[in-house]
């Protein structure tokens, strides 16, 4: 019995394939596919772009300002989505590829899916060398698509137009595969865009993919309960996958039936409610002085869904305990054995649900508990106080954020690189699962706007709330554009402390001058006046700069679910930062240079390294 088959381009077949790909949602069978954002050019117009005209009822798509931002709106998309939806992005070939590079390694680093289907030069390379075409005077394969290859968790490049076959399928294995998902390009030589084949009818029937949820190794499991059930100090650290697994209500249960408290990674915070009682906030170089009080003295550290990067562990320089055990309870054994851990390779719910039933009966000792939620009290007193509003001519980010949660208490709030993320990790008080979204694994500039325009489409019925630094706001803001045209509702509160307020901050505390961070400290013949409303109503937003933290509030608060985008600017202070809490982080100092103050930074510097953990 012949196959039935239809003949299509192959960038035809794509658009169809995509369109049929489908997942569940609250009983609910919807497009896994979000939408498409495009940049066309002479790469892909006229093959995926035809393609993608075509079925544009079925999977809409979305034009972008910058192939950067709008791959970074495509994260956001899927980060929002808790992994369960995304999106693809087309581009040209050259430049338009080369800009969704950044967005692909940020994907690559925070376990993000997201498909890149880049245009690419002729495979029959008959007008070589092509407009855009990046040439390697030894190797007639390379194109700069290849740039993609150590970024991506999948690469694939399509010089026949029958390849995309087991290339789609395998694309959208570790798309919606919890250990592997991240980016997958597909690189799209332009002439085989347009080339026909008679494809399997098959091929483009409707599949509906589900999580996979991985169940735990007996012998593995078996040790992790037996360590947590001889622990004495026990403490939980919350990251990421506790929240892409769904998992907060077995995280609440599991740390409320055993006594054990709960910090979170910057990806991990909302995994509980902020008033929690076992929820000690933030961890590491950015946490809570709760959080790291208990970090020191842990025995046992339950590190679920976390890939216990340097912010987490203080430079693995903030556990003190020397018997000190780490169970990583993670669906990649990668990030489940780090460090000498004991691992548990299993789903993030799965694996807490099974860990609750083997431990039933059992509690950490009261006073550890108590201990821990007396330290969160004076902690929270503290935060209080770091938040508080006030009216110095330049406030802080802390009394920014103060500002901003009074005005706009159920947001979703969207942050990314610089010294905002530091604050928003101890102070903003997350409500909800997914409610707490930053990008800290890549510490992307640039991220914050276009990220939420794609938490605004992932959550349309929510209210977005995009907090950014001027520096940020410089390098990728033309997303404005994009959310205006799309009508969504996004709020962005601008924070213009003149420069990079952060890093000039790290410069001074390694004992270098203030050089090249602050617009004042830099080469210039004229200081920089950035009427930063004006230009963001210039692109439709509707916009104002505010003179103080209770114009702030009153702005957020009468603007809240205003339609449209709403730009809020103010000046705050580049040096101010909270003080309490946080941790020493490794920032490498010169071992030898003139400057005395870099000469002491050193030798505080080395002192600090003794209390690195080696293995």
């Amino acid at each position: 019995m012949s196959q039935k088959t239809i003949r299509l381009t192959m960038a035809q077949a794509v658009a169809r394939f995509l369109s049929a790909q489908k997942t569940i949602i609250n009983d609910e069978a919807v497009p896994i596919f979000g939408g498409v954002w495009a940049i066309f050019g002479h790469g892909n117009v006229a093959g995926v772009g035809e393609a993608l005209h075509a079925v544009k009822d079925k999977l809409p798509t979305y034009r972008g300002q910058n192939e950067q931002s709008m791959a970074h709106a495509a994260i956001a998309y899927a980060k929002a989505n808790f992994r369960r939806r995304f999106m693809a992005c087309t581009s040209s070939i050259g430049p338009g590829a080369l800009n969704m590079v950044t967005a692909a390694a940020l994907a690559h680093v925070n376990r993000i899916p997201v498909l890149l289907l880049p245009g690419d030069v002729f495979a029959n390379r008959l007008p070589d060398p092509v407009l855009q075409q990046v040439e390697d005077f030894g190797d007639g394969t390379v194109s700069a698509n290849d740039c993609f290859k150590p970024i991506s968790r999948y690469f694939d490049r399509i010089t026949r137009p029958e390849q995309i076959i087991p290339a789609l399928r395998r694309a959208m294995q570790v798309l919606t595969d919890p250990a592997e998902c991240g980016p997958v390009t597909l690189s799209l030589c332009q002439d085989v865009q347009a080339e026909a084949y008679d494809y399997p009818e098959s091929f483009f029937a409707e599949k509906i993919w589900m999580p996979r949820r991985i169940m735990p190794d007996a012998d593995e499991f078996a040790m992790a309960a037996a360590a947590l059930k001889l622990s004495k100090k026990p403490v939980i650290i919350a990251g990421g996958g506790v929240l892409y697994s769904e998992a907060s209500d077995s995280l609440a249960a599991f740390a409320e039936a055993h006594g054990i408290p709960v910090m979170e990674t910057q990806a991990g915070k909302s995994a509980l409610p902020h008033d929690h009682a076992l929820n000690m906030g933030s961890v590491g170089v950015t946490g809570t002085s709760a959080s790291n009080r208990l970090a020191e003295e842990a025995d046992v550290v339950l590190a679920v869904g976390t890939r216990l990067q340097d912010f987490t562990t203080g430079s693995w320089a903030l556990f003190k305990n020397e018997d000190l055990k780490i169970i990583g309870l993670n669906v990649q054994v990668f990030d489940a054995a780090k460090h000498n851990g004991m691992p548990l390779v299993a789903d993030a719910r799965v694996g807490l649900e099974a860990l609750g039933a083997a431990l039933m009966g059992w509690q950490v000792d009261s006073a550890w508990t108590g201990g821990a939620q007396e330290g969160k009290d004076e902690w929270l007193k503290a935060a209080d106080a770091a938040r508080a509003a006030s009216n110095a001519e330049l406030p802080s980010d802390a009394q920014v954020i103060g500002a901003v949660q009074r005005g706009r208490s159920k947001a979703t709030l969207v942050c990314a690189a610089g010294g905002l993320p530091g604050e928003l990790h101890k102070l903003w008080r997350a409500e909800a699962p997914g409610s707490y979204h930053l990008e800290y694994g890549f510490s992307t500039m640039g991220y914050e706007i276009a990220a939420g325009l794609g938490v605004a489409l992932a959550r349309p019925q929510s209210d977005t709330l995009v907090m950014v630094g001027d520096g940020s706001y410089l390098m990728m803001n033309s997303e404005i554009v994009s959310a205006v045209m799309l009508g969504v509702r996004l709020t962005i509160v601008v924070l213009d402390n003149s420069g990079y307020g952060c890093i000039n901050r790290l410069q001074m505390a390694t004992g270098g001058a203030n050089f090249n961070n602050l617009f004042r400290d830099t080469r210039h013949e004229t200081m920089p006046s950035i009427d930063f409303a004006a230009h963001a109503a210039a692109m439709g937003a509707t916009a104002r700069k505010v003179a103080s933290l209770a114009e702030l509030e009153a702005a957020l608060s009468e603007t809240e679910g205003a339609a449209g985008v709403h730009v809020f600017v103010i000046d705050t202070d580049p040096l101010i930062t909270t003080d309490e809490g946080g941790h020493w982080w490794d920032v490498a100092v010169p071992e030898v240079s003139d400057r005395p103050q870099v000469n002491a930074a050193r030798e505080a510097y080395v002192k600090a390294l003794k209390a690195q953990r080696a293995g």
